[in-house]
Formats: structure tokens, sequence, C-alpha cells
């Protein structure tokens, strides 16, 4: 029993993160997460009038505001009236962030054909999830607020495979299409009425420096009214793409694009050879002799 207690003492010292405080726990951030959204919920698809939706956002608002403020106390090393303060504040700005994910979803029912309606956007679809957390998340960034809002975009993103950094900037109108893969870099530039269809990396080109690069611009520019098709890669801080442009898929980019312009890849040649000895009804993996 000694040799354990002595191996638990070892493990357990010398290993303190140190940027938080307390009792902070990654879940805490989850259930601010979880319950920020079921708020956002309530305001597309509740009654409209009712009582109980109006007591269910009071609460969902009150349960928010002190695990944040719990939450941004630790992380901060503040006091607890400190943190309240900033909590206030961040709730003060969720009517601009419904107002910009109005037209989050309105980008989406415009320009995919399959969204049936707004509630079926706001419940199902892991673009307009991964959207609504960077809007969320985002905001906090802007505060100045570290570490909440890194979680809260990891566990979107282990949910729906949509990987956008909360520092990254993102214009009004933004659609993501299917969204499976995507990765937005922490210093990316994003306009208006952007759509980004799955597997698009818009990342830096190389971060060997590591932390030298803290600050530095790494991730490209996307202009308004751009689209940029499944499996594009588009690096660097100096890239830049036109408004109006069209990426096709499986585009490799590392230089900037002029507005108004379609890239391409050179399609493929690609080679059918017919087997007239197959016969109608015959499997084509089973050529008869």
């Amino acid at each position: 029993m000694a040799a354990l207690q002595d191996l638990t003492e070892q493990l357990l010292s010398n290993r303190a993160l140190g940027e938080i405080a307390g009792t902070f726990k990654q879940q805490d951030i989850i259930d601010i997460w979880n319950d920020l959204r079921k708020l956002i919920a309530h305001c597309y698809v509740g009654t409209e009038g009712s009582v109980k939706r109006t007591d269910n956002a009071n609460m969902l608002l009150l349960r928010i505001r002190t695990g944040l403020a719990n939450a941004i106390s630790q992380v901060m090393g503040i006091t607890l009236d400190e943190a309240y303060g900033k909590a206030d504040e961040f709730i003060g700005r969720l009517p601009s962030v419904l107002e910009s994910l109005d037209l989050d979803i309105q980008a989406m029912l415009d320009g995919d054909p399959a969204a049936e309606n707004k509630s079926i956007t706001v419940l199902a679809y892991p673009g307009y999830l991964a959207i609504q957390t960077y809007r969320l998340a985002h905001e906090l960034v802007l505060m100045g607020i570290p570490m909440i809002p890194r979680i809260m975009s990891e566990h979107a993103h282990s949910l729906t495979g949509i990987d956008i950094n909360p520092g990254a900037t993102i214009g009004k109108s933004f659609f993501i299409d299917h969204g499976t893969g995507i990765v937005i870099g922490e210093t990316c530039v994003i306009g208006d009425n952007v759509k980004i269809y799955q597997g698009v990396t818009l990342g830096a080109l190389s971060t060997r420096k590591g932390r030298q690069l803290v600050g530095v611009r790494r991730h490209p520019t996307i202009e308004n009214n751009v689209t940029i098709y499944a499996g594009a890669v588009i690096l660097g801080g100096d890239t830049v793409i036109g408004k109006y442009s069209t990426i096709g898929g499986g585009t490799f980019i590392i230089k900037s694009i002029p507005p108004y312009s379609k890239v391409s890849m050179q399609m493929p040649q690609m080679r059918i050879e017919q087997d007239l000895r197959a016969r109608e009804g015959d499997s084509l993996f089973e050529i008869p002799e």
C-alpha cells in the first residue's frame, strides 16, 4: 500500500495546467453549450406566446448565466462578480447572434432544395449546428475569454465532423452543404454569401514554427459570393479567393485567384471497355464462358 501511495503522489505531482483554477471541467462547458442550443431551438420551434416556452427560456438563461460565470471565473482567474459581468455581456449579444443565424438558415433554405423548412434545418443539419456553435463561440473570442470557445467548437467538431476554429472571421449568410471533413483555420476570413461543400480545407501552408506564428495570418481569405466545391484545399495567409469565384472540387490552391474566376482540375480521362460477351441478365462481374 505504501508503494501504491508513493506512485499516486508521483503521478499527481507537477502537472497542474496553470491556466485553470478551482474545479473546472470540460463537461461544464458542454452543459452550457447544450443549454444554448435548447434556448435557440425555443426561438425557432416554440409556440408563439406560450407561457411554458417563456418560462423555459428564462430558466435556460439563468442556468447559462450561472454556469458561464463560474467557468469564466476559473479560466480567467477573476472574481465571480467580474465573471457575472462578462456572462451578462455575452447574454446581451445573443439577439445579434440570432440575427446572424437567421441569415445562415435562409442561406441554407435558398441553397439546398432538400431543406424542407427552418425547423428541420435547425434541428437536423450538421452544417447549421457547426455554424451556430461558431457564432456563439466567436462572441466569446471577441470578448477575450480563453479556452471556453475552443471547447465548444471542438465538441461540435466531434459531433458534426466540421472543424471551425472560433477565432475565424465569417460573414453573413454562410452555408455549409453536407459538411463532413470541412476545416476552417483560426485566421481565415470568409465574406458574405459563401457556400462550402464537404471536405474543404481552408488551412495554413506550414505550422512548423508553432507558437512563433501566434497572431500571424496563416489561413486564406474568401471574398463575398464564393462557392467552394467538395475536396478543395486552399492554403496560406496570402491566398485570396476573389469575389464571385467558383472553386471546383479536388483543387489545390496556394496562390490568389482573381474575382469572377472558375477554377477546376482538368478532367481525367476515363477508359470504358465494353465486354461484348456479356448477355442481358448476366452479372457484370461474372463473365460467361
